[in-house]
């Protein structure tokens, strides 16, 4: 792990980089007034002076964060090479968010539970594929060997059997249960066990349901980070009933503005269309 102080500076370096790119900002004037207000007592400013060079050199962000493993997590590059894909239909916008809440749990009290299943939503609800992400969150050095045996193990069995079920089967709540039924208050299972007993209740209680039910669980009940999501479509008119109508007259007029203005106005555009059925009868 980095230090705290670290991931507070990448909390704001992705928050400033995500505000900016809302407000239109090259990402390379981004890079270059961001870097002044990172600490310098923190390794960030350098990790910034390279993605700037690589972005200038190749277009990408994501490719001057696979150089720098030993600053950036695999998972992190992951996320904003998805994002920075020709065509992508993942926002950039979305993945900074992401990458912001992440570095800001790591600040805090981060465990490898909470982690993993943030990890994890971010893949399910953004659709990046359990393959290749998978693996980038199993090359995360926060882990330990035994987690990362589980979570490569899972990868072939995701999509066949329930999420759900495969957190439960690691949890301490079944082995409450197992040394219950077997009536054995020393039973030990042949496995590591990853999750808690509240985890196992709650992965248990969502089993056969959508597992994003299972994730806002464990963020109510235990303070799991939260992944963003992307703000919904306006659906409501832009301005007000009367203003609309207003603009809608006013392109209208415009509309016919540039019609005299190329040669005449067509009225037949502007008359009924039933007047000039009856004038050709």
């Amino acid at each position: 792990m980095l230090d705290r102080e670290e991931y507070i500076e990448q909390t704001h370096f992705f928050r400033v980089y995500r505000e900016r790119i809302e407000q239109n900002t090259p990402a390379q004037e981004i890079l270059a007034s961001v870097r002044d207000e990172i600490l310098t007592t923190t390794k960030l400013p350098m990790a910034i002076d390279f993605l700037a060079g690589e972005l200038n050199l190749k277009g990408r962000v994501s490719e001057g964060m696979r150089q720098l493993g030993h600053y950036f997590t695999p998972f992190q590059t992951f996320i904003m090479a998805m994002a920075e894909e020709e065509g992508a239909r993942f926002d950039v916008r979305i993945a900074l968010a992401m990458l912001e809440q992440l570095a800001e749990y790591m600040s805090g009290t981060p465990n490898a539970p909470g982690l993993f299943m943030y990890q994890f939503e971010c893949l399910a609800r953004n659709r990046l594929g359990y393959d290749l992400g998978i693996e980038a969150v199993a090359k995360d050095s926060f882990y330990s060997a035994d987690w990362k045996e589980w979570i490569l193990k899972i990868r072939p069995q995701l999509g066949m059997t329930d999420f759900a079920e495969l957190l439960y089967a690691r949890s301490q709540h079944r082995v409450v249960e197992l040394r219950r039924q077997q009536n054995d208050p020393e039973y030990l299972p042949p496995y590591p066990i990853l999750f808690e007993a509240q985890e196992g209740r709650i992965a248990k209680a969502n089993i056969g349901k959508d597992p994003l039910y299972m994730f806002a669980a464990l963020q109510r009940q235990l303070g799991y980070p939260r992944v963003p999501q992307p703000k919904a479509a306006r659906t409501s008119a832009l301005f007000e009933p009367q203003v609309e109508q207003r603009f809608q007259r006013l392109e209208a007029r415009l509309g016919l503005l540039e019609q005299e203005a190329k040669g005449g106005i067509d009225l037949t555009q502007l008359a009924p269309k039933d007047l000039f059925r009856l004038d050709e009868k």
